[in-house]
């Protein structure tokens, strides 16, 4: 049974439908291999939630669209990262979702099925390797240790780090937003 389902638009708010809409055409763009909404155009994933309570989500999304709209990582680091978050945490719509993603930026299947199973791929790039540290450290409830946060302000800059930091944060939201309603990925079966 579904904690919460999928709110067809012209069930919403004028306001909040404002927010899906815009939403919407943003997943549409970016994320057009992911299936991220349902037959009757309702958002899928975390959006949901994020639409039903928009005096928290609505905050929320503003925060993760400002992650998009100033990314400066490779697009590989921050796969890398949100799926070390994901696979982590168990979140399974962020995995379906940033799975496809990875794919699509050309990071290997077997790094990509290692990362969502929880484990530590080998041959990832230099900064690939320090992002997925420091999310596993980050989402294991662990300090960046120093070497870690030494080697990654060399890699990715002071301003990448902190990039980084808030991209863990972040995605972390997001799965535990996934996780706590029980949101499955698009054919999964309960």
């Amino acid at each position: 049974m579904m904690r919460i389902k999928p709110i067809p638009p012209n069930d919403l708010p004028p306001d909040v439908r404002y927010v899906h809409d815009e939403i919407a055409k943003l997943v549409g763009h970016s994320q057009g291999q992911v299936n991220m909404m349902d037959s009757d155009g309702a958002l899928l994933g975390p959006f949901p939630p994020l639409l039903q309570y928009p005096q928290f989500g609505v905050p929320a999304l503003t925060f993760l669209r400002a992650l998009d709209q100033h990314a400066t990582l490779p697009k590989t680091v921050r796969e890398v990262a949100i799926l070390t978050v994901g696979g982590k945490l168990g979140a399974r719509f962020e995995l379906y979702a940033h799975e496809i993603m990875a794919e699509a930026f050309g990071i290997p299947s077997r790094v990509i099925s290692t990362l969502a199973a929880g484990g530590s791929p080998h041959g990832l790039a230099a900064e690939e390797c320090v992002a997925h540290d420091i999310a596993r450290s980050l989402v294991s409830g662990r300090i960046v240790p120093t070497a870690t946060y030494q080697l990654a302000v060399h890699l990715l800059g002071q301003a990448g780090v902190a990039e980084l930091f808030f991209l863990v944060g972040g995605y972390s939201l997001i799965a535990t937003l996934l996780n706590g309603f029980d949101i499955a990925a698009p054919g999964d079966t309960e």
